[in-house]
């Protein structure tokens, strides 16, 4: 098979890992080194960089051939798929080749498990290694790791990886079990510690390095270990789980093994799929509100349990008619109105329409001057979402506003967008 017949089937294959964005990974240069590529602190992902450009990254498979019979997996070993391998060489090829073209700024790499975990593990690291090493790559490296394999190569790929990913598949080890019985979840955490623990057996040796020497510690000098951290992705609605019990981990996730995103990835149907999945695919609405929640566990300070509370108490789903933080806000009114000059940035973060970034001015420009409304005009802010639930200079909210029943049928979607929820 040529090479471009592989990475037709083989980019196909891997559409459907979302975890590939990053952030937080060391800057490097290819001034004064042997090699090419560059990468910037800002990240690199398919869509947006946090500084508005668009990155994009060669992401392919290593191989869709797979020994495990994963029902929601569209490259289970018992599917009908045409079927392709690269080689290490090949894909290095292919990544310089892309590179030096200004087609991307960096590398995705999964694989399907081939052989053996440990098998499958050194090949993708090999393909780094040979990067790195071989031809002194600066560019951007993100790969899947194989939660099976040695923890020694876990360890390898990690020197040579920007970020490591691994997928905990499903939101509950009794999905895992059902729809995927060879894998086990058990092994999938061990492997998320391990990586965790090395980051901060090197975090420490930095540490360590700095309170000897007043001078910041060259980077060749201490290993560098996934600098920008791990991440994981789960399908929903492959089963039944609810955004409740998918918070719930979601949150355990972030705070047991220090993962910098957790992906969600709406399950879609797949040819010849098993009676115990779904016919239909799962709202992409229900899948941006999973995220919209897991920003406000991340940086605004919220439980994940009060996100979902009194939504749907019975079956613990998110309103899908309107966003998070604002079904808190109208579920929550005796919290409102919060005094925009007065009140501190825990609950300024609570007001809808208002982002982290807007409140962190509003608290620099409140040091000189009364907030007005026409202030939240100029930082760009969500005015109209935040007017009910806010006090400022020059506004109060009005007696009428102070219904959560009212204030519901303002921020509902028109009657013909609800029927695009599911799409």
């Amino acid at each position: 098979m040529e090479t471009i017949e592989k990475l037709a089937i083989l980019a196909d294959a891997a559409k459907y890992d979302a975890s590939c964005a990053s952030s937080g990974t060391a800057s490097r240069s290819s001034l004064g080194g042997r090699g090419v590529g560059s990468a910037g602190g800002s990240g690199i992902c398919h869509a947006y960089a946090p500084d508005g450009r668009c990155i994009s990254l060669l992401k392919i498979l290593l191989t869709n051939f797979c020994i495990y019979e994963c029902s929601y997996c569209i490259n289970r070993n018992s599917s009908n798929v045409r079927r392709a391998r690269f080689t290490p060489k090949e894909v290095v090829d292919l990544t310089l080749d892309f590179y030096k073209r200004n087609y991307i700024e960096g590398l995705f790499l999964s694989s399907g498990v081939i052989q053996t975990a440990d098998y499958t593990m050194a090949r993708l690291v090999e393909v780094a290694r040979c990067l790195r090493i071989e031809h002194d790559f600066r560019g951007y490296i993100h790969l899947k790791t194989i939660p099976d394999a040695d923890g020694e190569l876990l360890a390898e790929a990690g020197r040579y990886a920007d970020r490591l990913s691994i997928n905990v598949e499903l939101p509950t080890r009794v999905a895992l079990r059902e729809l995927a019985p060879e894998k086990d979840h058990r092994t999938i955490k061990l492997s998320m510690a391990r990586i965790r623990a090395r980051r901060e057996e090197q975090a420490e040796a930095r540490r360590a390095a700095r309170r000897i020497t007043s001078a910041r510690p060259k980077p060749a000098a201490i290993e560098r270990f996934a600098p920008a951290g791990q991440s994981t992705q789960m399908i929903i609605g492959a089963e039944p789980s609810t955004d409740a019990e998918i918070l719930a981990t979601t949150a355990d996730l972030y705070s047991s093994y220090r993962l910098k995103r957790v992906y969600f990835s709406a399950f879609s149907p797949i040819p010849d799929a098993s009676a115990k999945l779904p016919a239909r695919r799962t709202s992409l609405v229900r899948e941006h509100r999973l995220y919209q929640s897991d920003w406000l566990i991340r940086f605004y300070g919220y439980r994940h349990d009060e996100i979902t509370a009194g939504d749907d108490a019975a079956a613990g789903m998110l309103d899908l008619e309107v966003d998070p933080k604002l079904g808190w806000a109208l579920r929550n009114r005796a919290y409102f109105p919060v005094n925009l000059n007065r009140d501190d940035r825990e609950r300024l973060l609570r007001v809808p329409g208002l982002g982290v970034k807007s409140v962190d001015r509003i608290l620099a420009l409140r040091r000189w001057q009364k907030v007005r409304l026409e202030d939240l005009v100029a930082l760009k802010a969500g005015v109209k979402k935040a007017m009910p639930f806010i006090v400022c200079a020059n506004h109060h909210p009005g007696i009428g506003e102070a219904s959560s029943a009212r204030l519901a049928a303002r921020f509902a979607p028109p009657a013909a967008a609800q029927h695009s929820f599911d799409f």
